[in-house]
């Protein structure tokens, strides 16, 4: 068994979730990790631990019919697989949480809690523990729609079980005037951070024009920020490539989060700064090596959906998928796309279409997906290059080269992949859209 599976067959058994400290617990048990540790990295105190520990232990005892403590914990469990009656309980206990949760429709991110996310075990795991090392850099890049905002909540949330303060600042919020200045913008981020934190905003009484706005800005930070909180600070920093549409704020701004990185090895004020950079394009703005914040830390990308993960998700739609092509047909359309498959999942659910309807429509005008391609197409319009770049890749049945540039952008729009510098495109989907003789 894997500790997910360990966590699973524990909610089933009990019919509830877990509390988010038990949940630590039983992960960094796993990972061999000391009560004194585990306390000192989460903010709680041993004692209190070692109670809810206590309690862990007598329950999984009488949950698995073996003894469990923390001595055995991993070795008494990791050899043995899920058994079929489990395996059952856990899907059934999954289903009735589906059956019990209010659908949403999709593009938001998906609520903590949700049996409609899809977990990433392993990316998760990774981003847990970066997040809790001192002065460390998170970074997340993938196209539009993949779940990186719902990524981030849990995230987020973990650092806030771990007793971090967290702060999550969308640059899509901050005004073109704002861009325009360095000096307004690092305002304007000092005092979010401030508004979040419930901190009065004291921007006058640690600005310096004489230092200049970015020296001021770590002051800020420093000075006020981690030492009025006096504990871990998570910073999520989401829609960074906003930042690349300005490209003076931005070769002033990225080296200076590298700049709290490198400082961060040597300052133990700022080692409680960690931050996590979520980004959709790629950066085009010319950096040095030593300054950019894209080359250190730790970078995570979401991958698409496997066919079985398209399987589990159907069956907490309600459907049966289990001994039918259909996910395999999906998947065939529309390559395992988060977003894409989540709305072909909503639409199937309230029964507003059937999966042949749906597959026969999804590339036209009056299919589910019209929107989603609509934007593309816009986009592509009004860059000729990309267009006639896509349309080659369209008409290319083995894939082709690129120039580099280009191909990134359509990457990072998430249209194309690269394997060996060949581009082909990410799904059926977009080779019916875009093969139309209406682009360019």
């Amino acid at each position: 068994m894997t500790i997910d599976e360990v966590l699973q067959l524990t909610r089933a058994r009990s019919q509830k979730d877990l509390h988010p400290v038990q949940e630590i617990l039983l992960r960094q048990v796993w990972e061999g990790k000391t009560y004194t540790s585990i306390a000192s990295a989460s903010h709680y105190g041993e004692h209190y631990l070692r109670n809810i520990a206590s309690g862990l232990w007598q329950s999984l005892s009488e949950i698995l019919h073996i003894p469990i403590s923390k001595s055995n914990f991993r070795s008494s469990l990791e050899s043995r697989s899920l058994t079929a009656e489990e395996a059952e309980l856990i899907e059934k206990f999954t289903r009735s949480q589906c059956l019990a949760t209010p659908l949403e429709y999709p593009g938001s991110p998906v609520p903590l809690g949700s049996p409609f996310y899809i977990n990433h075990p392993l990316i998760e795991e990774l981003a847990y523990q970066e997040i809790a090392k001192p002065g460390s850099v998170l970074r997340i890049k993938a196209p539009r729609k993949m779940g990186k905002s719902s990524l981030l909540l849990r995230i987020l949330d973990r650092a806030n079980s771990l007793g971090y303060r967290t702060v999550s600042l969308d640059f899509q919020q901050a005004e073109e005037a704002v861009l325009d200045n360095l000096d307004k913008f690092l305002r304007w981020f000092c005092a979010n951070i401030s508004r979040h934190l419930d901190l009065p905003p004291l921007l006058d009484d640690f600005w310096d024009e004489d230092m200049g706005s970015k020296v001021s800005c770590t002051i800020y930070l420093q000075q006020y920020i981690l030492t009025e909180i006096n504990r871990p600070l998570v910073l999520a920093l989401n829609e960074v490539n906003r930042i690349f549409e300005y490209p003076k704020i931005a070769r002033e701004f990225l080296p200076l989060l590298r700049s709290w990185h490198e400082e961060a090895k040597r300052n133990k004020t700022l080692e409680k700064l960690r931050l996590i950079v979520l980004h959709s394009t790629e950066i085009y703005i010319p950096l040095k090596l030593t300054e950019s914040p894209f080359n250190v830390g730790l970078p995570l990308q979401l991958p698409y959906f496997t066919e079985e993960q398209i399987l589990a998700l159907a069956q907490r739609y309600g459907l049966d998928w289990t001994d039918s092509p259909d996910a395999e047909r999906l998947m065939a359309m529309v390559g395992g796309h988060p977003y894409l498959v989540r709305l072909a999942f909503y639409h199937l659910y309230q029964k507003a279409v059937t999966l042949d309807m749906l597959l026969q429509e999804a590339p036209t005008i009056g299919g589910i997906y019209k929107d989603y391609l609509r934007n593309f197409w816009v986009i592509l319009q009004a860059d000729t290059e990309l267009a006639i770049a896509l349309k080659q890749v369209v008409k290319s049945e083995r894939g082709l080269e690129l120039e580099p540039i280009v191909a990134c952008k359509l990457v990072s729009m998430g249209l194309i992949h690269i394997d060996n510098n060949r581009c082909t495109l990410s799904c059926e989907l977009y080779r019916l859209y875009f093969g139309s003789p209406n682009f360019i």
